[in-house]
């Protein structure tokens, strides 16, 4: 297996820049001092009088939902509010956290698909770390926003210009506001999933009547459903809005039928792409399936886990953006432009996205042995190798396996959707598979006691 050489986690560091003339199979880390490793990730420092409980009751008191991102809340985590398991952490480097009482755990999550690399990744830690140290932002636009803006141009098919924000629901709003204003139209047809602002939130409180009206949604992969939609729409369709991978791969005849729906009637396709990109492929689904959308948005891997997003697209679409107003203070903010930048680096040098692609199915073979192994029914592995979950017939033994897993020291997401990560070794793939296998027995024998 090739993981192990692509990115060594913690205690030998990467080559100074990813390498300009390896692959993926034959890149090997380059070793460094004791003291280099410790100028990126320095151990943590674990408070002895601080544990998960105590720090979740403060976090509750002073944060709504106990924490800034839904997902990350305990019910998110586990399936309920009293679920047991670790919820802050202390630590993140390669694929381990650590959590706020020194316990460590090999991460499935990966930072809900944000930290494709590994977390800390030596090459991007020392690229943000001279952006910082050069001034993270100031009046004037960061000279890396035309590097990067060209890089992407040249790896994303539909990309001939770029406008960078910090989250992927910014992206997908941005070219929803882009195509409205190109087309003079505002109906918008969607399937997927794309953040919480308010053209998409259907279903939310505190979103406007008239808002919610202008948002049709369809299910996914459903040619049928969509034609209803685009017709109902009529001259008022502005774009039809895609989340290109939801649990599995779209049919051919979906993605297609949505290209040409678009074209036809001069609406705007856009591709969720904050998932997809730098995962599925460098380009997103887009180089995978090589189907164009007009517009999309780019996300989460694309930055290794630093704040930024980018909405991407045909010229003349994009130069409609300077007809609105699309801004954002920090949006070209230095410090996850390095990183950005960094990331490239690894693609250019291999075939990142094929090694996500060759250990998600390792650990999807191993994590189905030991289901198999175990004779625990109800539960199954689905989704796509770079973007994989658990599914289970029940969800009280769903929330009660990932607080067993946790205990042997892997976390796994509940729901979709498990990530690779390069910084998933060999060695990494063993603990997963004991770790799982553990809470699998555990998991039988309590059934087994009731």
């Amino acid at each position: 297996m090739v993981f192990r050489r692509f990115f060594d986690r913690g205690a030998k560091g990467a080559a100074e820049s990813a390498p300009e003339q390896a692959t993926v199979s034959d890149t090997e880390p380059v070793e460094e001092s004791a003291e280099a490793d410790e100028s990126v990730v320095e151990e943590p420092e674990v408070d002895a009088e601080q544990d998960d409980a105590d720090i979740l009751t403060r976090a509750r008191a002073v944060l709504p939902m106990g924490t800034s991102t839904g997902s990350k809340r305990v019910e998110a985590l586990y399936g309920s509010a009293d679920a047991t398991g670790p919820t802050h952490f202390s630590q993140a480097v390669g694929c381990r956290v650590v959590d706020v009482e020194g316990n460590e755990y090999v991460d499935c999550t990966m930072a809900l698909g944000s930290v494709a690399l590994g977390y800390a990744e030596p090459n991007v830690s020392r690229a943000v770390a001279d952006a910082i140290a050069g001034g993270n932002v100031c009046g004037l636009a960061d000279a890396r926003e035309v590097d990067i803006a060209e890089r992407l141009c040249g790896i994303i098919p539909c990309a001939d210009k770029v406008q960078f924000l910090k989250s992927g629901a910014e992206a997908i709003a941005a070219a929803v506001r882009i195509a409205r204003t190109y087309t003079g139209r505002d109906l918008v047809v969607g399937s997927g999933y794309f953040g919480w602002l308010d053209w998409c939130s259907d279903e939310s409180a505190g979103v406007p009547q008239k808002t919610r009206d202008d948002f049709r949604r369809v299910p996914f992969d459903d040619v049928a459903a969509l034609e209803s939609a685009v017709s109902d729409a009529g001259d008022r369709l502005a774009a039809i809005v895609i989340e290109p991978v939801v649990e599995r791969l779209p049919s051919t005849d979906w993605i297609q039928r949505a290209r040409e729906l678009a074209t036809k009637t001069g609406a705007a396709l856009i591709f969720d792409e904050i998932k997809t990109g730098f995962r599925l492929k460098t380009g997103g689904y887009q180089a995978f399936a090589d189907v164009v959308p007009d517009l999309a948005a780019f996300g989460k891997a694309m930055a290794n886990g630093f704040p930024l997003a980018a909405v991407v697209g045909d010229r003349e679409l994009m130069d409609a953006s300077r007809r609105t107003w699309i801004s954002s203070t920090l949006g070209g903010e230095s410090a996850a432009l390095a990183a950005a930048g960094a990331v490239l680096g690894w693609h250019d040098a291999g075939d990142v996205c094929g090694s996500l692609w060759n250990i998600g199915a390792e650990l999807r073979r191993v994590l189905g042995d030991a289901i198999a192994a175990s004779g625990v029914d109800g539960i199954v592995i689905e989704g796509i190798d770079p973007m994989w979950f658990f599914r289970f017939d029940d969800p009280s033994r769903e929330q009660r396996f990932l607080e067993l897993a946790a205990s042997h020291g892997v976390l796994f997401k509940r729901g979709a959707y498990n990530y690779p990560a390069l910084a998933h070794d060999e060695d990494a793939i063993r603990e997963i598979e004991r770790g799982a296998s553990s809470a699998l027995v555990d998991l039988r024998d309590e059934d087994a006691s009731r």
